[in-house]
This record gives C-alpha cells, sequence and structure tokens, in this order.
C-alpha cells in the first residue's frame, strides 16, 4: 500500500466509503473485502423515485463531479433530486491499487472491468438506499461507458440514461492509443513492475502520458487559436504542458490510472449479446440521450451517433466545445449551460 493524500478527504472533500465486502468479478477473482466511496446531495422522496446516479470518468474523481455537475443552478439539483456520485472501482479513492492491502496491493490488484463497476454500484444502491428506480444515471468518458453499462444490464431500473462523451463499445483506435498511455508509464525504469514507494519517482513515465493525453484529449482548434491562454489563462505552450496538463497528473498513483486503462480499453456493452452491438443496444429501455462534444478526439461525434441510432428512441444532442474531450472539466465558457440545458430536457421527458 502506498499513503497518497491526493485520494483522502484533504484534497478530495468529504465522502464515505460503503463497504461490500468480497466481490466476485468478471475475471473470476474476488476483490475482497471491496469498498466504494460516495457522496450524496439531496433528499430521497417517500417513494424514492428521485434518485439520480453520477459516475466518474478516467482519473477523475466524485469531487470533480460535485464541483463541475451538481447544484441548484444545475441540472443535477439537489433540491429536487437524490444525488448520489460514485467513484469508479480502481479510481484510487474506492478500492484501488494503493489504498488495498496485500495480497492484493499496488501491481497484484485485480483487473477490472467497467461490469464490476455496475455491478458494484448496483449492490450499493440497493442495499444501503434501498433504490429500486433510478431516474437518471449520468456520466461523462469512462463514466459514460459506465451508463451504457447499466441502461443495458439493468433495462427496468434506469429510467433516463445520459452518457456524454462516451460510445457503447471501444473503438479500435481508443484501444491502440490507451496503449501508448500505458507504455509511456511502464516504460519508467522507476515505473519498477507497479513496486514503488510513492508514485512520485514514475515522474518522467507519468509527463510522458500527460503530453500524449494532451494531443488528442485537446482539439486542434484549442491549439490553433491558443486556448491554453484565453480559456485556461496560461501564458505559453510550455506554461500549459507544464502547469495544467503534468500537473493534474502527477500527484495521481500510476497503478491506479493503469487500472483504468485496462477497464476503458475492454469497455463493450456487446459482450452481453454475443459481440452484437445492435442487439445489446436494442435492450435498452431508458429515456436516452447521447452528448457527444463537438471536438472530441477520443469518442468523435459520428461514433456517438451510431451508437445512438441502435439505441430505441434515443436522442441526439452534440455538446458544442473547442476544447475537445477535456472539455467535460467545465472550463470551457457556455459548456456546462449546454449540458444543464439538455440534462433538463432528459429530465422533463
Amino acid at each position: 500500500m502506498v499513503d497518497n493524500p491526493f485520494y483522502g478527504p484533504e484534497t478530495q472533500g468529504d465522502y464515505k466509503l460503503h463497504d461490500l465486502g468480497n466481490l466476485i468479478l468478471e475475471s473470476g477473482e474476488t476483490l475482497r473485502g471491496a469498498k466504494l466511496a460516495y457522496r450524496t446531495f439531496g433528499t430521497p422522496n417517500a417513494e424514492k423515485s428521485n434518485a439520480v446516479l453520477v459516475t466518474t470518468w478516467f482519473s477523475g474523481t466524485g469531487k470533480v463531479m460535485q464541483d463541475v455537475y451538481v447544484g441548484p443552478d444545475h441540472a443535477l439539483d439537489p433540491n429536487r433530486y437524490f444525488i448520489v456520485i460514485v467513484d469508479q472501482l480502481g479510481s484510487g479513492v474506492s478500492s484501488s491499487p494503493q489504498n488495498t492491502p496485500p495480497p492484493q496491493a499496488m501491481a497484484k490488484f485485480p483487473k477490472l472491468c467497467i461490469g464490476d463497476d455496475v455491478r458494484a454500484q448496483h449492490r450499493m444502491l440497493t442495499d444501503l438506499f434501498g433504490i429500486e428506480r433510478l431516474a437518471l444515471v449520468v456520466g461523462g468518458s469512462m463514466g459514460g461507458q459506465q451508463v451504457y453499462e447499466w441502461a443495458v444490464v439493468h433495462p427496468r431500473m434506469v429510467e433516463r440514461a445520459a452518457p456524454i462523451a462516451a460510445t457503447a463499445r471501444i473503438s479500435l483506435h481508443q484501444q491502440v492509443f490507451v496503449e501508448t498511455l500505458k507504455e509511456a508509464i511502464t516504460s519508467d525504469p522507476r515505473w519498477n513492475s507497479g513496486w514503488y514507494a510513492s508514485g512520485l519517482v514514475v515522474r518522467e513515465g507519468m509527463d510522458r502520458m500527460a503530453r500524449i493525453v494532451a494531443t488528442l484529449g485537446r482539439s486542434t482548434q484549442f491549439y490553433q487559436e491558443e486556448r491554453w491562454r484565453s480559456v485556461v489563462g496560461m501564458s505559453s505552450l510550455d506554461d500549459f504542458i507544464n502547469g495544467v496538463m503534468k500537473a493534474y497528473f502527477e500527484p495521481m498513483d500510476p497503478n491506479v490510472l493503469l487500472c483504468e486503462m485496462h477497464k476503458w480499453q475492454r469497455a463493450d456493452v456487446s459482450r452481453h449479446a454475443g459481440g452484437d452491438l445492435a442487439a445489446a443496444l436494442a435492450r435498452v429501455e431508458a429515456r436516452t440521450m447521447v452528448m457527444p462534444i463537438s471536438h472530441d478526439g477520443f469518442f468523435p461525434p459520428h461514433e456517438c451517433e451510431a451508437d445512438c441510432r441502435l439505441v430505441p428512441g434515443a436522442l441526439f444532442r452534440v455538446i458544442q466545445s473547442p476544447e475537445g474531450h477535456m472539455g467535460l472539466n467545465g472550463f470551457e465558457p457556455g459548456y456546462m449551460e449546454q449540458v444543464d440545458r439538455h440534462l433538463n430536457e432528459l429530465l422533463a421527458a
């Protein structure tokens, strides 16, 4: 185990841990003493029909979702809904490589998939809160992959689904891209096969990974228009790469990121239908709104639209943002106004 304050309350704010006990994974291995980190806002109504589940993305935590997406001035209004934000397994806050005791610590942490997240979340929601129906499941990127998994696996429990900047099945392009991120970390000699005293010693590998994410996570327009200056407030391109991208990843744990990458590369709801994506998405009963980001290099709008056409009655709303995939963090002026408008439309349906 590695003590990393980035994943603790001093950085992540108030959250609770739900003890799941032993969780049998899709791989067949058992994650022992599994724990899910969660935070709630608002109050469940008498029928428990106002519950909203918010999921997290690669490298992101519940704190980001709380700060950017939830509040009385947003569609996810705690005065109207009982909002549960849950950190995915392996994210650093829930059970993860750096906080799990031996014999499943660090490099021996079990391999996870998106299905394991949804199974754990379902158990927590039903056991802890007695929730049998979700008014909405919403999340971006890997969080959106969890939304698709929820809608396919629990079609009668999910009333509305909103995957943002995500596809139901990972593309081959993304599989290759994520492999470069993994290689950036593991090629650092101080990676030591995942057995390091602190993630900070793997700084060269983490910095390489951050630069790679910067190339596809931000759009070409973001760089051409020097939006790192006008939107993010950095003085130069080097200032942006060092002061934003590298600084963002630096406090994180390398094993945590690799754990999430493994899931990212394998997200695919078609496995529930023998590899037939159309058959899998045809199971969705939720009122669904697919929301890609206009300049997203990870999950381009045309790929998201192809999924949308396979979901019965799904709506398609493009979020305009030259920020690209990283627009999810809410820095782009007008981004959250669009997200809130679309979510309000879906919630009113």
